[in-house]
């Protein structure tokens, strides 16, 4: 039984997490997500919604086996976790979650890989791993850190309380709070929204991101015409600067464009 599903509907990917109770990540569901990935890079697709069936976005990784695995066993596990979390995360897309019910440990980590955090108003987020006498093992500790800071990404791995939607969206790990019942709507309103943008911008703005999580203001500005500059030869990047000019010349309003990615 598939614990996942991928589809492809005008321009919009979305991911949906369907593995009951609890929507566990687990090596099959990482298979899955894998497969997911690969086919939206090759796809034209111009945004990916990550969303979940049920009433939880995820409790996170699927532990019965672990007790079982020897230490090599467990690296070679999360490594390939790790792995495919990255992949996500390095889509030169888009990437919109949308977020109910409890989002922990995996889970958690995995919404933190999209660029856009929708959370139903009764969603909690947290890092129990610090019960089980464990660390964030896919990178939610500093990637909570990114976007909170380093002192309430602290408190949440030390205490691995549950910390409301609200918390979050005041943090700035969460860009938006919407009521329960329109969770997935108004995250599908804005996936689909984006499908019409400058896909290759998007992911000039990724790119500039990641240079300066590695490297800081500097590294940004060492990578940044070799990112930018070559918009200039897209289709999208001509079309948006032609009609900006001819519309300054006319004195009438820039036209909002359809952009095709290309």
């Amino acid at each position: 039984m598939s614990r996942l599903t991928y589809t492809l509907d005008d321009r919009l990917a979305t991911i949906v997490l369907h593995n009951p109770p609890q929507n566990r990540l687990d090596p099959e569901l990482l298979q899955e997500l894998e497969a997911a990935v690969g086919a939206i890079s090759s796809s034209d697709a111009k945004a990916v919604l990550l969303r979940a069936d049920g009433p939880d976005f995820s409790f996170g990784g699927d532990i019965m086996d672990w007790p079982d695995m020897n230490v090599r066993e467990l690296r070679a596990l999360f490594e390939r976790y790790m792995g495919v979390f990255n992949q996500f995360e390095r889509l030169a897309l888009p990437v919109v979650a949308a977020v109910q019910g409890l989002c922990f440990g995996g889970g958690f980590e995995l919404a933190l890989r999209a660029d856009v955090i929708f959370a139903a108003e009764g969603s909690r987020f947290g890092h129990p791993e610090q019960t089980l006498g464990l660390v964030t093992l896919l990178g939610g500790i500093y990637r909570a850190a990114e976007r909170a800071g380093q002192a309430r990404a602290t408190e949440w791995a030390l205490t691995s309380e549950q910390v409301t939607a609200s918390a979050m969206a005041q943090a700035g790990v969460v860009n938006r709070v919407v009521a329960d019942a329109e969770l997935e709507a108004e995250a599908l309103k804005f996936a689909q929204k984006l499908t019409s943008g400058p896909t290759r911008a998007y992911a000039a703005h990724k790119a500039l991101l990641r240079a300066w999580r590695t490297g800081g203001v500097a590294a940004a500005d060492e990578a940044m015409f070799d990112i930018a500059i070559p918009l200039f030869e897209t289709e999208d990047g001509q079309a948006g600067l032609n009609s900006a000019v001819n519309a300054l010349k006319a004195g009438k309003p820039r036209p909002v464009l359809d952009f095709q990615g290309r």
